[in-house]
């Protein structure tokens, strides 16, 4: 029998004896930096904008001048020029007198508000009509409204969005530093499985695990190692571990994680390093393993591709978060159960669901058909001393 932890009791190991901050960093170019973890605030240097700029076509004018002025009886100001995009003003604005500006233009010294086009009249010769006043700083983005010089625009640990580009972009960075990727090695075991190119003989099957996890944790901005397929031989299992844990900084092996005469990964990994558990309260992915070969994490997921992507969302994906120091928020929203679900398991039980208009869609079927993750949006938890979930239930889904 194994001797399970709950969920929360394994992310609580994860965060006490396996977090050590990754404090290794690269300089490289912003336009590459999506999806990267930022290792130190970055502060501006300068204002955005660096002038006052408009946010409509229209006329920069003297706020004061247009008071108390409409359609019956407008504010009669003087032209006295136009500011072209791309042109610093030159003009100084006195009392009386406005500017042409267009959307995004410079405005020039002595305004303070800018009149929108549909509310003026042209009189000719140099002379507008304002049919709608204006309190100071109406259609005006001020100089350094968007960022001052000295503010701290992204922070450490922000794994950087398109968003996020563009602001470096603003401020004029073109490199930034960002915590170098860890190496996740990523190993399958099995006498039965065969690559994804290979034609299966009976009783054999493609590897599923080792494309399914490189893309997996290369989506967690990590860099992903292949050690390919081993079979269930003990030496050989030893050896590649040791050869991992040399040069990764975390490893996931799939399969040989339950208490089957042939599962040799536990007793691999206390042999070479130290077992911190063998056995998860859940399903699936009861028989998830953690433990430690020169100090490097070692994950055991379970051989099922389901349960082996179920528990590196769950607990791989956090390690990962917590070792690059990484900000990383978890989206949910709210929906309703399209059907009941029986739970009756004693441990914690996923579910994947498909998302419909606010309803959620339980996908049934075993841990061992990877066509169940198709098309499905996220998973809903049922805690372990629940005994199901009625149609129509509101529950919280977490997008994986």
């Amino acid at each position: 029998m194994l001797k399970v932890k709950t969920p929360d009791e394994v992310l609580n190991i994860i965060k006490q004896e396996l977090s050590l901050v990754n404090s290794y960093s690269e300089q490289i170019e912003t336009t590459d930096a999506v999806g990267r973890v930022l290792f130190e605030d970055v502060v501006s240097d300068e204002n955005v904008p660096g002038f006052n700029r408009s946010t409509v076509d229209g006329f920069a004018v003297v706020a004061s001048d247009t008071f108390g002025c409409s359609e019956s009886i407008p504010a009669v100001l003087s032209v006295i020029g136009e500011v072209l995009m791309g042109e610093s003003a030159e003009q100084i604005l006195t009392p009386g007198t406005c500017v042409i500006v267009s959307t995004g233009g410079d405005i020039p010294s002595g305004a303070n508000a800018v009149i929108m086009l549909e509310h003026t009249e042209d009189y000719g010769s140099g002379m507008i009509g304002i049919q709608k006043p204006a309190a100071p700083g109406n259609n005006v983005i001020f100089k350094g409204d968007d960022v001052s010089v000295g503010d701290t625009v992204l922070s450490s640990g922000t794994v950087l969005t398109p968003h996020d580009i563009g602001i470096l972009s603003a401020l004029g960075f073109t490199d930034v530093k960002v915590k170098v990727k860890p190496v996740v090695g990523i190993i399958s075991t099995g006498d039965e499985l065969v690559t994804t190119s290979s034609i299966p003989e009976r009783g054999q099957v493609r590897d599923v695990n080792t494309p399914m996890l490189m893309a997996t944790v290369t989506k967690y901005s990590t860099e992903a190692k292949d050690f390919g397929i081993i079979k269930d031989d003990e030496e050989t299992l030893r050896k590649t571990l040791q050869t991992a844990a040399a040069s990764c900084d975390i490893i996931l092996l799939s399969g040989g994680s339950s208490a089957g005469t042939r599962d040799l990964t536990a007793r691999v990994i206390e042999a070479e390093g130290e077992l911190l558990l063998h056995g998860i309260a859940m399903k699936p992915g009861k028989p998830t393993i953690l433990g430690l070969i020169k100090n490097k994490p070692v994950f055991g997921l379970p051989g099922h591709p389901v349960a082996a992507y179920l528990v590196t969302e769950l607990f791989v994906r956090p390690l990962i978060s917590l070792q690059m120091g990484a900000k990383v928020k978890q989206y949910t929203t709210v929906a309703h159960l399209s059907e009941a679900i029986s739970s009756n398991h004693g441990r914690e039980e996923y579910i994947a669901v498909r998302l419909t208009d606010g309803i959620a869609h339980p996908v049934r079927g075993k841990s061992g058909l990877i066509t169940n993750l198709a098309g499905v949006d996220g998973y809903i938890c049922i805690p372990r001393d629940c005994e199901g979930l009625a149609k129509g239930t509101k529950v919280v889904v977490v997008y994986f």
